[in-house]
């Protein structure tokens, strides 16, 4: 299969691999260059893969679905609900078939905790905490990311998967939310080496309450002193799961022995296996034609919760 990736940031380091090794065509064409994309556009793809920047996501999209191809978008998808909206309506009208990258489904921990809390093994989901604090963007230069108007933040960058995977877990709404953000690190060298303010969040902390009951809470920062290991505890009415670092997963019944199950990459495992798993998901679902989630909806409804969150939150300092 031939897929052609707009974008050269996540485009070539992680999808590129990921989409070679699963033995597809790639053509990398660079997301700011309006007459290479036309060109890509009017080759016979199976994909179009839009890893561009989020400001750019409507822009790539729209002329992809406008070209008759099937398209998979990154995340977050676009800059708010209205262009995501605008991206699922056209994508569905035009009969194409549309992925969105929310590819930690495709890991074999979360998809171990969706058959456990569908098997009803912690009874009835009534809270889910999730916490990471990491310190890999301290040091970053300025981009897109730290610029609120071009759809950066770290509550799209990472929050958004967070967000989709509540969604799943619950497999409900989002009633309401709120909680506070904060810039860690204000000021940032560009590529001239000028300082520039940072507009977008780099550390969220965030409750929410779902529709027919369950709570959430997430805290996550990018730019932490140190960084610490990532958890997610799902509370039942009969046991809990605890996944740590997506890798370690344990089950957790009253008066029972911990049952784990451990995902741990072993030698020669791909650094993104997840995303292997995804790609050869898309592949099956474009060979069959048939329309897969996680798709545009998934897009759309993590999309509006982002902006009911933003509309909300509180910015400290």
């Amino acid at each position: 299969m031939k897929v052609a990736i707009i974008g050269r940031g996540f485009g070539v380091y992680a999808m590129q691999p990921a989409f070679e090794a699963e033995g597809w065509d790639v053509e990398i064409i660079p997301s700011r260059d309006d007459e290479a994309v036309a060109a890509a556009l009017a080759k016979p793809f199976d994909l179009i893969a839009v890893h561009s920047p989020p400001f750019q996501h409507r822009q790539h999209v729209l002329a992809a679905i406008a070209a008759g191809h099937n398209v998979l978008c990154d995340k977050p998808f676009g800059r708010n609900g209205a262009e995501a909206r605008e991206m699922r309506d056209a994508a569905k009208a035009a009969g194409v078939l549309h992925f969105l990258n929310f590819e930690f489904r495709q890991g074999k921990s979360r998809m171990k905790v969706a058959e456990l809390l569908n098997s009803g093994a912690i009874g009835t989901l009534h809270h889910i905490n999730y916490a990471q604090h990491a310190s890999f963007m301290r040091g970053r230069g300025y981009g897109w990311l730290n610029d609120a108007e071009q759809g950066g933040g770290w509550l799209g960058a990472l929050g958004s998967h967070i967000i989709d995977a509540i969604l799943w877990y619950f497999a409900r709404p989002i009633a309401d939310c709120g909680g506070t953000s904060r810039i860690d690190v204000p000021l940032r060298k560009d590529g001239d080496g000028t300082m520039q303010q940072c507009t977008a969040e780099d550390a969220f902390s965030v409750w929410m309450k779902m529709q027919g009951g369950g709570t959430v809470t997430l805290d996550s920062a990018s730019c932490a002193s140190v960084t610490r290991p990532q958890t997610t505890v799902l509370l039942g009415s009969e046991g809990a799961l605890e996944l740590i670092n997506d890798t370690v997963l344990t089950l957790h019944k009253y008066k029972a022995e911990p049952q784990v199950f451990d995902f741990t990459p072993q030698p020669g495992d791909p650094a993104w296996p997840a995303l292997h798993d995804w790609v050869n998901v898309i592949a099956d679902a474009i060979r069959g034609g048939n329309q897969i989630a996680p798709s545009f909806d998934e897009g759309v409804a993590v999309a509006e919760v982002l902006d009911d969150l933003k509309a909300k939150m509180v910015r400290a300092g």
